[in-house]
């Protein structure tokens, strides 16, 4: 799936924590139906088998509603089931790692903190950048949030599409 900017304005990351007394799978369908246009499966603690399962559901129901999935972290599942592309962190495998494993037609995306990440996640064959937590994060409880000037900094120095993540809501989207 070649990427178009146009697919990353809304782009949903899981994480069981607001999936409230929806299963992951309907909690995604209502993130389609509200016009999400990519979906981030990040699943860091779940259970390999469940994992699996989940991401086979999860990547015919995006198929059918036309939105990409990314799997987050796991090339090797991404391969298994047929996913989109695969998202990375900055200290996870090499994006041209990735690229070597997914073939050149697999959406690849990098977390990116710093303008000088960024530059190098581009360089190597990164088609979208991650950043953030902009508004901190409650599913990372280690991060820090990104000033919204770095956040600029870095979107300045990409020439590839650059997605704000963490603690976006209602409320402060239009902050960015």
């Amino acid at each position: 799936m070649k990427l178009s900017e146009s697919m990353l304005w809304l782009y949903a990351v899981t994480d069981r924590s607001w999936t409230g007394k929806k299963n992951l799978y309907q909690q995604v369908e209502s993130a389609l139906k509200g016009g999400a246009t990519c979906v981030q499966l990040r699943e860091k603690d779940a259970d390999p088998d469940l994992f699996l399962e989940e991401a086979i559901g999860l990547r015919a129901l995006c198929g059918r509603y036309s939105v990409p999935l990314i799997i987050n972290d796991n090339v090797a599942l991404a391969q298994e089931i047929g996913a989109d592309g695969v998202h990375v962190g900055q200290d996870d495998m090499d994006p041209r790692q990735v690229r070597a494993l997914l073939g050149p037609d697999k959406i690849i995306g990098v977390t990116a903190k710093t303008v000088e990440r960024a530059v190098l996640a581009q360089q190597a064959g990164a088609d979208y950048l991650g950043s953030g937590a902009v508004f901190g994060s409650t599913t990372k409880l280690n991060t820090r949030p990104m000033s919204q000037e770095t956040l600029r900094q870095i979107c300045q120095a990409a020439t590839i599409p650059v997605v704000a993540i963490g603690g976006i809501n209602r409320q402060n989207i239009l902050e960015l």
